[in-house]
């Protein structure tokens, strides 16, 4: 189990579980085709915004299984997007990761540094043994971002899906712990 008490303090942002003060600049890049892009939701209405942040105001805690941890990534007392956990197996210790980054702030190692703490909560937190991470092959931002934490690819599924109204495809990474270790006990 793991519960968000404190914020999380990296080099360059502040990782802490959403509040309400938060919608407005959850709506600065909620609403945004370029970033609905690639995920299953259109660009949020300020009514579809509002009722996705009361969710996220719960999920602050990784208590049991297909729970969901979500932070608002914080840079300078403005939030830029979010980085979520996902327990999916309490059996095979498995889990998720993902992140969604204003485009406004890509390129500078943002996301990087965010991913990599959930990283850290799945494998030194939980004991996760695997932890995956998903994009659209479209999406070279994200796969990069994977890349660079050390996940290997794992699968390239090629017009898996209807996404949109059009075949989607999907890239799959994935990091063991003994690889998580393995990078940073050298560090």
């Amino acid at each position: 189990m793991f519960e968000l008490v404190e914020p999380i303090k990296t080099e360059r942002l502040v990782l802490r579980p959403f509040a309400a003060r938060d919608e407005e600049d959850m709506l600065e890049f909620e609403s945004r085709e370029d970033v609905a892009r690639y995920l299953f939701n259109e660009p949020r209405t300020r009514e579809d915004n509002a009722r996705e942040l009361a969710v996220r105001l719960g999920q602050t805690a990784l208590r049991k299984e297909k729970d969901t941890l979500m932070t608002a990534v914080e840079l300078d007392g403005k939030v830029i997007g979010y980085v979520l956990l996902v327990w999916l197996s309490e059996e095979h210790r498995q889990g998720e990761f993902g992140y969604v980054l204003h485009p406004g702030f890509h390129g500078k190692g943002y996301a990087t540094e965010a991913a990599a703490e959930m990283l850290r909560i799945g494998f030194e937190k939980l004991s996760l043994h695997r932890i995956i991470g998903r994009c659209d092959p479209r999406n070279g931002g994200s796969a990069k971002v994977m890349e660079r934490l050390g996940l290997r690819k794992e699968a390239h599924f090629v017009e898996s899906e209807i996404f949109k109204g059009e075949w989607g495809g999907e890239l799959h990474y994935a990091m063991l712990a003994a690889e998580w270790r393995a990078k940073h006990e050298t560090a």
